[in-house]
């Protein structure tokens, strides 16, 4: 089987690809420098020379509060047209299956918790992140739009927050573990005894585990043939400021940690229902949140630079 993966050369991109190769699919991997994925040529290019048989569409461009806030409008047009570019080119080929990674940012701003899917159109999503979010949601109605006018298999998954391994740590686009992981090993290399985090430290999270999102796509792939979206997370919520405390402790940062109220907190809460996973595909997650952050902790002191 010949698989196209869109991202697969990034941080969740790259685990997937390891499981699809131990699969034995033969993967074409696509780099944003080997295909511009919002040029519609050039996708079509790459369709014409690869004719795969599977697509996995992770490629994104995203990053943290401050990053959403800085793009708006890249974030809007660079996710629409990508995923846009894919599915009319999958359409033209006659590709056997198209996998699209969406975002839980495409819910609501006061979502009811824990976010089920059938809500994700009761309101406007939190407005730091709501382009990126918006460009995803219309994503969703294009898959299931051509699934009902040519066929085509089309599924659209939504994972919480990830983090693990290989994750972008870079402090002006990454997400909220990996830059907390980087300040706190930097403040104590540097001898600081404080670090000033966003916010209030009050909205809370829910975060998957790359190597179980990956397994995730790859279950959802083989066993999961419906329009409706499907949630891919844990089910485990955890507020900022106690994530700060528990990074803290995994990095042995012993100093103090100022919140900076005059920055926004982005989304009060995200927790994910996630039985529709389990009851149509059988997915769930794996690694528990400690034992996760630990690999991540480690990987990152292992490989600075390429962090």
């Amino acid at each position: 089987m010949t698989t196209i993966v869109t991202g697969g050369a990034g941080f969740l991109g790259s685990h997937l690809v390891e499981l699809l190769e131990a699969d034995g699919q033969t993967v074409h991997v696509v780099r944003k420098a080997d295909c511009d994925l919002t040029d519609a040529q050039d996708v079509a290019h790459l369709f014409e020379e690869v004719r795969p048989e599977r697509v996995f569409h992770l490629a994104a461009e995203v990053g943290g509060i401050g990053a959403n806030r800085d793009n708006p409008g890249r974030y809007w047009y660079a996710n629409l047209m990508m995923g846009v570019n894919i599915l009319e080119q999958a359409r033209i080929h006659g590709t056997g299956k198209v996998t699209m990674v969406g975002t839980i940012c495409s819910y609501p701003k006061f979502a009811p918790i824990p976010f089920r899917e059938d809500t994700l159109w009761d309101g406007y999503p939190e407005e730091t992140n709501a382009p990126y979010g918006v460009a995803k949601k219309a994503l969703l109605v294009g898959a299931q739009s051509y699934r009902e006018q040519y066929g085509l298999n089309a599924i659209v998954l939504l994972p919480v927050n990830l983090y693990g391994p290989r994750d972008n740590f870079d402090l002006h686009s990454s997400h909220v573990i990996p830059a907390l992981i980087r300040k706190m090993i930097e403040a104590q290399e540097r001898g600081e005894d404080a670090v000033t985090l966003w916010g209030d430290g009050s909205p809370t999270r829910e975060f998957l585990y790359v190597e179980d999102c990956a397994r995730g796509l790859f279950m959802a792939d083989k066993g999961y043939d419906g329009a409706d979206p499907v949630n891919l997370g844990t089910g485990f919520e955890i507020s900022i400021k106690d994530l700060a405390e528990t990074i803290a402790e995994a990095t042995g940062f012993t100093g103090e940690i100022i919140w900076d109220t005059d920055k926004p907190n982005g989304q009060p809460r995200r927790q994910l229902d996630v039985s529709r996973a389990k009851e149509r595909f059988g997915f769930e997650a794996e690694v528990s949140f400690p034992e996760g952050l630990a690999r991540t902790v480690e990987w990152f002191r292992a490989n600075p630079s390429q962090a």
